[in-house]
């Protein structure tokens, strides 16, 4: 190979310079042959499993803990203070663990610890702030940002260019699907859905420093292109319409729709146009991906005794 013939010719002119290029050099290929570049200083706390796959590229920071079988793809940075469970793919580009506010000030990262769960997917270009935990089995689409002091439980799917603001809840089994804005201070509870293009305000008089969070309650379905102004609730087993603009809470097992969204009708109302039958509550008819996929809900929910 070529840089072999370089290291001859090197080792023929034996002079300072020469020695320092070689040198220079070895360290380089060390670098690259091992495909981690260490970020800015000395390492102080590194654990990276022996079965753990790192691409070249990959940026790695202090006090950074790395399990089993997780597989960080090219060009990651991984800020310090940052745990990857086992079995989590984080895929290239992407920032874990990113810099919060304080860090502008005297470029010093304080600790800002981010939890990442067992078996999650993170996909390409998403960006993932600190003081922020994300539980098991977790999947983002590309390029997502999840701001800081951020909770999210598990088996939660964030779609493509989706937004979380921070200082925001998120329960578990909750689908959101792409371009989706969360704002401060907003709670979504177990298995709601928020569908495309949805936006979750929090600023009542904007510009202000008061923010009042959207709560999305247990089962709720809040469809494509609504926006959710701030503090509203938006009830258990709702179905808020595709653009409706919500301006007070949604009562639970209601079905809201307009500008502004107002209710029209029960959803137990609601069939399928097709067979006829109900739909809603949805649990009842939808299963993939939910902890009683193959059984039913009503089976599950005996089981596991649950209401």
């Amino acid at each position: 190979m070529k840089y072999h013939l370089l290291l001859r010719n090197l080792n023929d002119k034996n002079n300072d310079t020469c020695t320092l290029l070689l040198t220079l050099f070895v360290v380089l290929l060390y670098t690259i042959q091992t495909n981690i570049i260490r970020e800015g200083k000395m390492q102080k706390s590194l654990k990276i499993s022996k079965s753990a796959i790192i691409m070249e590229g990959v940026i790695i920071g202090d006090n950074v803990t790395i399990e089993d079988n997780v597989y960080i793809d090219y060009g990651v940075i991984v800020r310090d203070n940052v745990h990857i469970k086992k079995g989590t793919t984080i895929g290239a580009r992407c920032i874990i663990g990113e810099y919060l506010f304080d860090f502008f000030s005297n470029h010093i990262n304080s600790p800002h610890p981010l939890v990442i769960g067992e078996n999650c997917i993170i996909r390409s270009e998403t960006i993932i702030y600190g003081d922020t935990e994300i539980g098991d089995y977790f999947q983002s689409g590309h390029r997502v940002t999840i701001r800081e002091k951020t909770q999210i439980g598990k088996h939660v799917k964030i779609g493509t260019l989706s937004d979380i603001q921070g200082d925001c809840i998120i329960g578990n089994y909750v689908s959101m699907h792409s371009n989706v804005h969360i704002g401060q201070k907003s709670i979504i509870k177990d298995y709601a859905w928020i569908f495309p293009y949805v936006v979750l305000t929090n600023d009542p008089t904007p510009p202000s420093t008061k923010m009042l969070g959207v709560t999305v309650e247990e089962f709720a379905v809040v469809s494509t292109g609504s926006i959710l102004l701030p503090g509203v609730n938006i009830g258990r087993d709702s179905l808020v319409g595709a653009g409706a603009i919500v301006t007070k809470d949604v009562l639970e097992g209601k079905v809201y729709v307009g500008n502004p969204a107002r209710e029209i009708c029960d959803t137990i109302k609601i069939k399928d146009k097709e067979s006829g039958k109900e739909i809603y509550p949805w649990r009842n008819s939808f299963e993939r991906g939910m902890p009683w996929l193959g059984i039913g809900y009503e089976k599950w929910q005996k089981e596991n005794n649950r209401e």
